[in-house]
């Protein structure tokens, strides 16, 4: 419940506000300014109801006092009809409004409890801000970074909105758990999330996927089966990769959109349907029109509004505290494992390049616990290509300092760079001198100057 306070020194004036108003709110009473300060520092107020006219220290002085103190409550100033002057004065002081005695009993209670109303709005405003300000989640979406609370604001948006959405960023950024957000804080949260891999689908089974289809429609087809947009009526469809999508299926999905109507295969009933489209794609879906394979129409048609995802290289701060709930989940999973992670394997973390985004971060942490020996995740429980990434980072301070020379430095990081694209395209010398733009029988060279060769 609310609480006001009266400030005033006529105990009669003080006794009938008190009845006016204790069926909305409590009432807490003081007979002079000095009194009500005192309250005030004791319990917080919601409104303050101030006579201008008392002994010793006035209302006014009051009022000068209270706006120094910060998230003052609103007043009301009860003033004589003579000295309105002086109420006039009390509202340049920051007053947010006056009545005159005798004041009219209805009107008080109005301003009263528009005030209130007004008072808890704006906590409420506070609240809500410093919650996103502080969230780290939204979902199973989790970031501190000012990139994600941006996605977590756009997510609020969005779900609050039957427009068709299309999430866009890279392979394992969390398309799918922004999807999910989308439709947890949707209206249509009671329906059901169904999720379509377009990449998945063979491009022969994509209409029977989507549309269903009739018992007897092809040779398999021994019952009649409801379709991604029938099971998601009044709930979510999330189309994952949708630049995967074939010509054929992107037509007869772009009617369906369109329209809001689907046929099963071989029916010939139409069905409304009433699902909220949700897309993603990792493609750069305007290229894709340019080069024809993907429809202009369809593509204006899914990209109503954009939701970008960023990847993980462009959010270093979150990498501990997504690793950190990736240490725990795995944890609580195999029951044993580090509870923490040493400072070297955390600094490796945040400076890898994370080109698998937040799954390849998953895969990891999970390798790391289940190899891990002790209560603390080592650098050296760490893969490889990891361990290599914070030795770069020595070789670059070793150099700074001087405690190693530049072609010390440079033969070092020329062997990890050699490693890393060898072990990436499993030693097959072809595929690992493309990938770092030289020849095979340069990379043979440097291989041989380096005392590199495949494991057993």
């Amino acid at each position: 419940m609310a609480r006001v306070l009266v400030v005033d020194d006529e105990t009669g004036v003080r006794e009938s506000l008190r009845m006016l108003l204790k069926q909305e709110c409590e009432v807490v009473t003081a007979d002079g300014a000095d009194a009500g300060l005192r309250a005030m520092a004791e319990l917080p107020m919601d409104l303050v109801l101030l006579d201008l006219v008392m002994p010793g220290k006035n209302g006014l002085a009051f009022l000068e006092e209270l706006q120094e103190q910060g998230d003052a409550p609103p007043v009301i100033v009860l003033t004589a009809t003579k000295t309105v002057n002086t109420a006039v004065e009390a509202m340049k002081l920051g007053a947010a409004d006056y009545v005159t005695k005798p004041y009219e009993i209805d009107a008080l209670r109005i301003k009263v409890r528009q005030l209130l109303q007004h008072r808890a709005l704006q906590r409420e405003v506070v609240r809500l801000t410093d919650e996103l300000e502080e969230r780290t989640h939204i979902g199973a979406l989790v970031g501190r970074s000012e990139a994600m609370r941006e996605v977590f604001r756009t997510i609020e948006r969005l779900a609050r909105s039957p427009a068709t959405v299309l999430i866009r960023g890279e392979s394992g950024t969390g398309k799918e758990l922004a999807a999910r957000a989308i439709h947890d804080l949707s209206p249509s949260s009671g329906g059901a999330f169904v999720p379509v891999n377009c990449a998945a689908i063979p491009d022969t089974l994509m209409e029977s996927e989507l549309f269903g289809h009739e018992r007897g429609a092809f040779t398999d087809a021994r019952e009649r089966r409801i379709g991604k947009f029938e099971a998601a009526g009044g709930g979510t469809l999330f189309l994952d990769e949708i630049g995967e999508l074939a010509p054929g299926p992107q037509a007869k999905l772009l009617r369906a959109l369109q329209e809001r109507v689907i046929e099963r295969v071989g029916g010939n009933r139409p069905i409304e349907v009433d699902a909220r489209i949700v897309a993603a794609t990792n493609r750069n879906l305007e290229r894709e029109v340019r080069e024809g394979r993907f429809r202009e129409d369809l593509y204006y048609r899914v990209h109503v509004v954009p939701l970008e995802l960023p990847p993980l290289r462009e959010r270093r701060e979150d990498v501990k505290l997504l690793a950190e709930r990736f240490l725990k989940r795995a944890r609580e999973r195999l029951g044993q494992g580090p509870v923490r992670m040493a400072r070297d394997a955390q600094l490796a973390l945040e400076r890898h390049g994370w080109p698998g985004n937040v799954r390849e971060l998953e895969n990891v942490i999970e390798r790391a616990v289940t190899l891990a020996e002790g209560e603390v995740l080592e650098l050296v429980d760490l893969p490889e290509t990891l361990m290599r990434g914070q030795r770069t980072e020595a070789l670059r301070d070793g150099l700074r300092s001087k405690q190693a020379s530049f072609e010390e430095t440079v033969a070092t990081f020329e062997q990890d760079l050699l490693l890393d694209a060898l072990e990436r395209n499993d030693w097959n010398q072809t595929r690992a001198a493309d990938a770092l733009g030289i020849t095979r029988r340069l990379l043979k060279i440097k291989m041989d100057r380096h005392g590199l060769s495949k494991p057993d």
